[in-house]
Parts: structure tokens; C-alpha cells; sequence
């Protein structure tokens, strides 16, 4: 599997731009580019996402993974992806139970995913489900195989080092090298990429971290436990609702500190978070926000 992106002249435009001092200067500058990016099943609309175009196809298996649509390769028959004028529409053709469990679940709803959203096309409280998940053992992590991993993951990142404003997901091995990379402008996106990818190549997850470059909030939390991913390091520090979610799926969750350690925030025993009032807050004012 490549790790890094292939090259897509859709990814990124430039645009013109000048300074503000006396001695103004203009020059033109690199743009992620972030278009609608519309999912179809078997023909029925189902979701509008705000996303690069590149990697559609990994970012169709992924979504559909995630939202828990399909369970693996065989449950899609093909994938067509279409360009227009007002963005791409991607129609999955799901196959036997796949597609009964989707007509049998489906309502109409017309959703636009912004790439900040974590909970697009959730009309109520109670449609904010916890579903029971039984993941594999989570990874016993090197602390040198992570830094070796976030230290080469910066000479993956083609659109972020372009137009300062990706984010990134990375498969990273037992010994710390990077399998897959994917970047978008949305960091949900991203990781959806990155489980397409894995599922497309039939990369193992039994030993290994996904590490991404965004801040951990609880969707990121559940898409990866989604895909089977029991491992997950973020640069950013998590929100307390994705600890949470993390402890109940049995998902490791790691963070990394201002100085580059890895802090554990869930897959182990509950802390006495009395005793450890002191110890916690002191750890907060390390951490990467």
C-alpha cells in the first residue's frame, strides 16, 4: 500500500494573495480544496460530506464502514463515482444483507457534513448511540516506535506541508513504520480514508496504532473502533467524552504531551481521580491542545 497520496491535481488551487505592510507583496498561494462530496446507496441519497477530492474511493469504504453501513468488501457489488458542476456524487451498490440492514434502517434525510461537525444528521439526543463493540487486545506500544511514526508522518503529509490546513491518519506497524496515510481538510474524512485504504488493501489491525494529527473527540473515538482499530494516538489531547466512549468499546487511547511523551487516557484500570486531582492537573498544562 502506497503511504503516500497520490497525486491529484483536484486536491489543492491557487489563489492570489498579498501582504498588508507599506511595502505590499503578491504571489499566489496553495488551497485545499473542499467540495461536496455526496453519498448514494443503491440509488437513495443518504449523506452530503464537505470533503477533498481525493482518495474517493478509500473515503466510500470508509464512511460506509464507519457509519456501520457495511461490515467488509463483500457487502459492496461496485462503487461509481460521478463529477459535476456542483460537486461528486458516489453511489455504493450494496449486496444481500448489507443492503437489507440499510432499507431496513433507512430514513430520509438530506445531511450537510461540515468538516467541523462530529454528530451531522443527528436530530435527537437519542440518536446518539453507544452500539457494544468487541475489539482485539489493544497494541503494547513503544514510546520510540511512536515518535519515529509522528516524526516521518510530517514528510507524508503533501497537502498539509502545501496548504497548511489537512489533517492527517496514519496505519503505523509493530515497529513504528508507517503502512497508509490519507489527509483531507476534515479530520472525520481522514480517518475514513485511512479505514477504506486498510480495507482495500487487507491490511491487518491486529497489531498496530492509527495515529492521527487532529485533536480526539469522541467520533474519532467511535470510527475507529468501528473499523476494528483498538490502538489510537492523537497529537491533540481527547475531550472527556471520548475517554468515556474509549473505555466502553475497550479501545487504548493515547495522546501525546507538549514534550512528545505518550499519555494513556483509557484501556487500563479507572484512576482514583481524587487522589490523582494534583497529578491531573499538572499533566493538562502538558498536553498538546
Amino acid at each position: 500500500m502506497n503511504q503516500r497520496l497520490p497525486s491529484d491535481c483536484e486536491s489543492s488551487t491557487r489563489v492570489p494573495v498579498r501582504t498588508l505592510e507599506e511595502t505590499s507583496s503578491s504571489w499566489l498561494a496553495s488551497v485545499a480544496e473542499e467540495i461536496p462530496v455526496a453519498f448514494r446507496y443503491n440509488g437513495f441519497p443518504h449523506a452530503v460530506m464537505m470533503a477533498t477530492p481525493q482518495d474517493l474511493r478509500d473515503f466510500a469504504l470508509g464512511f460506509s464502514r464507519s457509519e456501520d453501513i457495511i461490515a467488509g468488501l463483500s457487502d459492496v457489488s461496485g462503487i461509481a463515482i460521478q463529477r459535476s458542476a456542483d460537486g461528486i456524487t458516489i453511489d455504493l451498490t450494496l449486496l444481500g444483507p448489507a443492503l437489507h440492514r440499510y432499507l431496513a434502517g433507512r430514513r430520509v434525510r438530506l445531511l450537510r457534513g461540515h468538516t467541523s461537525c462530529g454528530l451531522c444528521g443527528v436530530e435527537d439526543l437519542g440518536d446518539i448511540e453507544s452500539k457494544p463493540l468487541t475489539l482485539g487486545p489493544p497494541t503494547a506500544l513503544n514510546p520510540d516506535a511512536i515518535s519515529s511514526a509522528t516524526a516521518a508522518l510530517r514528510d507524508l503529509q503533501p497537502l498539509s506541508r502545501l496548504t497548511r490546513c489537512a489533517h492527517a491518519s496514519a496505519w503505523v506497524d509493530i515497529q513504528g513504520e508507517l503502512v497508509a496515510v490519507r489527509e483531507d481538510v476534515g479530520r472525520h474524512n481522514s480517518l475514513d480514508k485511512l479505514i477504506g485504504a486498510l480495507m482495500s488493501g487487507n491490511t491487518s489491525v491486529n497489531e498496530g496504532f492509527c495515529l492521527i494529527t487532529s485533536r480526539c473527540s469522541f467520533e474519532m473515538v467511535q470510527k475507529a473502533a468501528m473499523a476494528g482499530l483498538a490502538t489510537l494516538v492523537s497529537v491533540g489531547a481527547p475531550t472527556a467524552f471520548a475517554v468515556r466512549m474509549a473505555e466502553s468499546a475497550g479501545l487504548a487511547l493515547y495522546a501525546l504531551s507538549r514534550d512528545g511523551q505518550a499519555v494513556q487516557f483509557a484501556g487500563q484500570a479507572p484512576r482514583d481521580t481524587c487522589s490523582e486531582k494534583s497529578a491531573d492537573l499538572n499533566l493538562q498544562s502538558r498536553l498538546a491542545l
